[in-house]
This record gives structure tokens, C-alpha cells and sequence, in this order.
């Protein structure tokens, strides 16, 4: 990519917002309020804003390899402390992808170095799931369902976090699991029964069922 060629796009971008709103940039730069954290993957092929069709200001965007929420993460608890505490979203969707790279290399017992400690969190949630995972015998299918069970787990691991209990239990926050299909563009809600994948854990992670709405 010619990186001149970026600076041509912006200008056109930019006269193109004019053309239509001379204030557009006047008033997106009084401040935001976006309804939806988006937890995503870093892959170049997976960009939150276009795939939901969605413009500057409507959601606030974290994008990791994987999609990975790990409570050891600065970066993760400050983003979802962040954007329930000050912005108040009113959803945080965790979106993967097939075709995802970071979770095919964590199937694979192979040294990548620096990236060991992070795709470990990957094959924990093998782990969790093993019963299931190898009953699929076919390995394209184990994959796609191990990218929908690592959005699950890490919708859970939103869901542990002090900040998001509290909106839950006020009522003004909902966590959602979705992956996009490569091969189509389209987004799949999983439709995660929540109230079903935690209530092994509720006890050990002080949730309680009877405040929290888990639809």
C-alpha cells in the first residue's frame, strides 16, 4: 500500500463529511456517546465500524487477537471500566470470526514464542470444552465451533468483572456473543443462554441470577 495514497483517502473522506455537514467535524469533536463496546479480533479483514454499519461516535472499540478478555489485560478492564463506568454503553458484544488465526495456532502444539502466554487462553477454553470439542471429528468444523465457545468465554469473563455486574444489576447493560463469517460478511448472533453457562459459577464469582438480567 502506498502510504501517500492514505493521506489522498482522508482528504477525499474529509471533503466528502463537509459536502454533506460543514459542522460534522465541529460537532464530532464535542465529545461521544456511543451505546455499544465492541470487543473484537485485530484481524485487518474484521473492521468493527463497517461490518456493523455504523458511523464515527456509535460504538466504542477494542480489538486484541482473538477477541481475548483477560482480567490480567490493563488494557482490557480499563476499556470495559471505561465504557460501562464514564460512557454508559448499554451493550458490550464480543465478536469473533471464523477463519480466525489465533485461535487455529492455539490448536497447534507448536512454539510461537512471545504469543505462548496469550494463545493459552485459547486452549483453556479447549480445555473447558474438550467433552465436546473431540466428539467433532471433522477439523474445520471443531475449529469454527472452538472460535463460537471462545466468544462465549470471554462474554463470561466480561460478565466476572465488578463493573459489569453493577449494570447489570441496574438494568442498563447487556453482553452479546457474535461471530462474522468470513466467507459471507454476515454477523451471527450465537444467542448465548447466559443464565445456563453461568450457574456453575454464580456462587464463585458473587453473581447472583435473582439481580442480574442474563438475556
Amino acid at each position: 500500500m502506498n502510504i501517500d495514497q492514505i493521506f489522498k483517502n482522508n482528504q477525499a473522506w474529509v471533503n466528502e463529511k463537509l459536502g454533506n455537514d460543514p459542522d460534522y467535524f465541529k460537532n464530532l469533536s464535542n465529545g461521544q456517546n456511543p451505546e455499544i463496546l465492541y470487543i473484537g479480533c485485530s484481524d485487518s479483514r474484521v473492521t468493527a465500524e463497517e461490518i456493523m454499519g455504523v458511523k464515527p461516535g456509535e460504538v466504542f472499540v477494542m480489538r486484541n487477537i482473538s477477541n481475548m478478555v483477560s482480567n490480567l489485560d490493563l488494557s482490557a478492564m480499563s476499556v470495559i471500566d471505561y465504557a460501562v463506568s464514564i460512557l454508559k454503553v448499554n451493550h458490550i458484544v464480543i465478536c469473533g470470526h471464523y477463519g480466525c488465526g489465533g485461535v487455529k495456532a492455539a490448536m497447534q502444539s507448536k512454539d510461537l514464542g512471545i504469543l505462548n502466554p496469550w494463545l493459552r487462553n485459547i486452549r483453556d477454553v479447549y480445555r473447558l470444552h474438550r467433552e465436546e470439542l473431540n466428539t467433532i471429528d471433522d477439523e474445520e468444523n471443531k475449529y469454527r465451533r472452538l472460535v463460537e465457545l471462545n466468544v462465549q468465554e470471554q462474554c463470561v469473563n466480561v460478565i466476572k468483572t465488578a463493573d459489569v455486574q453493577i449494570a447489570m444489576r441496574q438494568g442498563r447493560l447487556d453482553v452479546h456473543g457474535w461471530v462474522m463469517d468470513m466467507a459471507s460478511g454476515k454477523l451471527i448472533d450465537l444467542k448465548i443462554d447466559f443464565e445456563k453457562v453461568l450457574e456453575g459459577i454464580m456462587e464463585i464469582y458473587h453473581l447472583d441470577k435473582d439481580e442480574i438480567d442474563l438475556k
